[in-house]
């Protein structure tokens, strides 16, 4: 009889839930910040954002139990994900909110849902031309640019704050890193696995005497509140506002495409072209339920990526598990506002780690590549040396126009962008073959191509 593949194993109940509330501890803060952000930018009142946190939270919930999970043949890639709201869509959507107002905002995304539901499975037919090469590039951006985050939340965002770079906060994150690599490393078992974890609560604890945890948002939350359809009004549909989110859409299915590549490669579970385009679908749908209930477009998080390749539990019912944690914080605000509670310098001290680890996962898929190849070389250096940029240059694209700042605002976006089109230019072309003829005098190879219905190979 043949044993599942640990992605589809199911862990018993104690272990499963410990991790889903780990991915949802990890993530909780990221998903929160953009409602948060957005709230602010708009001008939107207490209430109002409290109202979005918990569509975000809901909406977040029903896409990642989709993804994990799958619904048929329609949607849900059924691999260890967690999705939540994406940042490529914030710009986009307080520029909007701006020009046309908030019905614009949730109509527009509406209508791009839908779009990134009908272009999934096309967009899935070109995913050979997301081989290694391409995906350990974008990864490797990923994981450097979000250790700024996590720098963010250990030193603060403001230097004229009086906490900015406390040396008592560094001090914490520095303590929780250690309890983490501690267990991480030195642990056996599932103490290996609850590392994250174990740091999270400890770190918490320590973070008590030092009055870092505030809990003044808690007694404000109601027990109970779930988000009402089309809060601000009938969508609204301007042609500007819905070429906007549709290009956001297109985004998202670019970093979606590569985190799901990377969790294949770290799980060792295949996937075909149908389950990409399922996972995408699912994209699209949190577009759909997002334009509905005032909730944001989601895209699987790369720090949970990171939790999957640091703590090595693959199993997909645990990430199913975190959905429904998110459902159920999406409909108790209060139990929510507590776990938004947590400490920043805290969640910065795990984040570091976890983020580290993605742009590791982005370096290891890389040395499957021909990196003595010079032109595969140059295409992986380009595209991280251009990914980074505007993660390291704050500001260098403030003057373009705002369409444009959509695409060039996200090194994310721009990594992946210049990867997929250098290897189709020299890897898909006869121009790359003449090249390395004209070097060696050998035919050119596309040594790092994949082909066949099988997207990423097994591994053990």
């Amino acid at each position: 009889m043949a044993t599942a593949h640990p992605v589809d194993t199911r862990l018993p109940f104690g272990r499963q839930l410990a991790f889903g509330i780990q991915h949802v501890l990890i993530m909780y803060t990221g998903c929160i910040t953009v409602p948060l952000v957005f709230g602010a930018a708009v001008g939107l009142d207490r209430e109002t954002v409290a109202m979005l946190i918990n569509a975000d939270l809901l909406i977040a919930g029903l896409i990642t139990i989709i993804q994990s999970l799958g619904v048929g043949k329609l949607a849900g890639v059924r691999l260890p994900i967690v999705c939540g709201a994406t940042f490529a869509g914030l710009t986009p959507m307080i520029l909007i909110a701006e020009e046309y107002g908030l019905q614009a905002v949730y109509g527009s995304m509406l209508v791009g849902g839908i779009v990134g539901l009908a272009l999934a499975w096309p967009f899935a037919k070109v995913i050979k031309f997301f081989p290694p090469l391409v995906t350990g590039a974008v990864l490797t951006v990923v994981g450097i640019s979000l250790i700024g985050v996590a720098g963010g939340l250990i030193v603060g965002t403001d230097p004229t704050a009086p906490t900015f770079a406390d040396p008592a906060n560094i001090a914490l994150a520095v303590a929780v890193m250690a309890v983490a690599i501690g267990f991480i490393c030195l642990g056996r078992g599932i103490w290996t696995q609850l590392g994250v974890l174990i740091a999270l609560l400890v770190g918490t604890v320590a973070a008590l005497p030092m009055g870092l945890i505030d809990l003044g948002g808690v007694s404000g939350s109601a027990w109970l509140g779930v988000p009402t359809p089309f809060h601000f009004g009938g969508p609204e549909f301007p042609i500007t506002a819905v070429v906007a989110m549709s290009i956001v859409m297109a985004v998202v299915f670019a970093e979606s495409t590569a985190s799901m590549l990377a969790v294949s490669e770290i799980t060792g579970k295949p996937v075909t072209k149908s389950d990409i385009a399922r996972g995408l679908a699912g994209d699209g749908l949190s577009g759909i339920f997002g334009g509905i209930f005032n909730a944001f477009v989601d895209t699987v998080f790369t720090q949970n990526v990171g939790a999957v390749a640091t703590t090595r539990v693959y199993s997909r019912y645990v990430t199913a598990t975190s959905g429904v944690i998110l459902v159920v914080l999406g409909a108790l605000p209060k139990v929510g506002s507590v776990v938004a509670a947590l400490p920043k310098p805290v969640v910065g001290g795990v984040g570091l780690i976890l983020f580290a680890t993605v742009a590791v996962v982005g370096i290891n898929t890389l040395r499957k590549v021909d990196l003595s190849d010079r032109i595969n070389t140059t295409i992986a250096a380009v595209a991280v040396g251009i990914g980074l940029v505007p993660e390291l240059a704050e500001g260098m694209f403030d003057k373009f126009p705002s369409a444009a700042q959509i695409l060039l605002g996200s090194g994310i976006t721009l990594a992946a962008i210049t990867a997929f089109s250098l290897n189709l230019l020299f890897n898909h072309t006869g121009l790359g073959a003449a090249a390395r003829r004209s070097a060696d005098g050998t035919p050119g190879t596309e040594s790092d191509q994949i082909t066949g219905e099988s997207v990423v190979p097994a591994h053990a």
